[in-house]
């Protein structure tokens, strides 16, 4: 009987260490295959790096260019960055075939994107193909939500969707700044030269009116090669802007609210010039698009809490004028005696006397400011800035064409 009972244990004992054995298995070959599959569950997560908002001037003022001035913190990235929407997939096997599909939104068309990740096991971030709609840009005067729903599948295997709602910024809104997954702040002033337009249709417009008042007969840039004779032809646009009232307007602040980015309302050359309004921004930009269109070559100062606009007076760039357009508003041309009123029997000022005494004003003011911060302008610090709007600038922020 003891020897019956011994057989009687092993086999039980054989019996379980099998069942054991199949639920050991059982259990690795379940996890094996949600690992490898995760056929219950989607693995792909919309992201983007400006904390849910979409900047028309970073995408409109880049579009042609080779820059990616906003970048995720991880270098890793798939794509280019420049569409500002990714998504976050982990990958299971080396070589895997990944392909997005973006649907359709009033901003953008419906796109299908495919990419090789490489390496297995690797959580990969990745920007698929958005084929914009630059002119909804372009008309976007005002924030606007829009749902972006992305598919996706691995290895052609369903990843499942998801959907996420972004706010797409007015088209007057720069992007100053922003802080990135890992905290790190980066300073992005240089978008201010998407708002220096001279191609500008209009601006022909304001050059006949400048030299309808025979203060210049001609725009030559620095053909000339004389200071004196540049000078007189960036007073003679001070002149035609003066004469058509522009007057100062703060409006800088925007209904954005957020941690992650900073910007500032900023008209554009065909708003500054409809509303007759600029502030310190809107004025430096809106002066820097006509003197770039008269090949002299116009430079943005920053410092904080301020802008004003400079110059170079020569073509080798040895001297700089700078101008306070803020002061362009100070006066109101019409209390004065126009040109062809005046008399030898009036005692007074002219329109055109008064003009330039503001003009000189200008420099004076905006010299002192550049010369007490000077050193912190050229030093990159956050809010100073000193941008040439020359080729090099061009070659990777392009005019937004409003």
């Amino acid at each position: 009987m003891k020897l019956k009972s011994n057989v009687l244990l092993a086999v039980l004992r054989g019996k379980i260490v099998w069942a054991v054995l199949i639920l050991v298995l059982v259990l690795c070959l379940g996890a094996y295959i949600i690992y490898r599959y995760e056929p219950f569950a989607s693995r792909i997560e919309i992201s983007n790096e400006l904390g849910g908002n979409i900047f028309p001037v970073t995408i409109l003022s880049t579009a042609t260019t080779d820059a990616n001035i906003v970048v995720p913190a991880d270098s890793t990235y798939l794509g280019n960055p420049k569409s500002c929407i990714a998504i976050k997939v982990r990958n299971r096997t080396a070589n895997s075939k990944l392909q997005i599909e973006v649907e359709e939104t009033p901003f953008f068309a419906r796109s299908v994107s495919e990419f090789i990740l490489p390496e297995s096991g690797k959580d990969y971030l990745v920007f698929p193909d958005i084929v914009w709609n630059y002119q909804a840009l372009l008309d976007n005067i005002q924030p606007m939500p829009v749902t972006v729903s992305v598919k996706a599948t691995l290895n052609k295997r369903e990843l499942g969707g998801s959907v996420h709602t972004f706010s797409v910024r007015s088209i007057n809104e720069c992007l100053l700044g922003y802080i990135d997954s890992r905290m790190k702040f980066h300073d992005t002033g240089q978008f201010f030269a998407a708002y220096v337009n001279e191609d500008n249709p209009k601006i022909d417009q304001i050059l006949r009116e400048a030299l309808d008042s025979r203060i210049v007969n001609r725009f030559w840039g620095y053909q000339s090669k004389d200071s004196k004779v540049v000078d007189k032809q960036v007073y003679a646009i001070w002149y035609v802007l003066q004469k058509r009232r522009f007057r100062y307007s703060s409006i800088s602040n925007s209904s954005l609210s957020s941690n992650v980015v900073f910007t500032q309302r900023v008209r554009t050359f065909d708003d500054a010039l409809e509303s007759a309004q600029i502030n310190c921004v809107d004025g430096s930009v809106l002066f820097a698009s006509l003197l770039k269109a008269i090949n002299i070559n116009p430079i943005l100062v920053r410092i904080p809490g301020h802008m004003f606009v400079g110059y170079y007076t020569d073509r080798s760039h040895t001297n700089i004028h700078f101008l306070e357009t803020s002061m362009i508003g100070d006066v109101n041309l019409d209390d004065f005696f126009p040109e062809e009123k005046l008399d030898s029997t009036i005692v007074g000022l002219s329109q055109e006397k008064i003009s330039q005494i503001t003009f000189e004003k200008s420099k004076e003011y905006a010299t002192r400011m550049y010369n007490e911060n000077e050193k912190l302008i050229h030093s990159g610090k956050v809010n100073y800035m000193f941008l040439e709007i020359d080729k090099v600038t061009r070659a990777y922020i392009q005019p937004i064409g409003k």
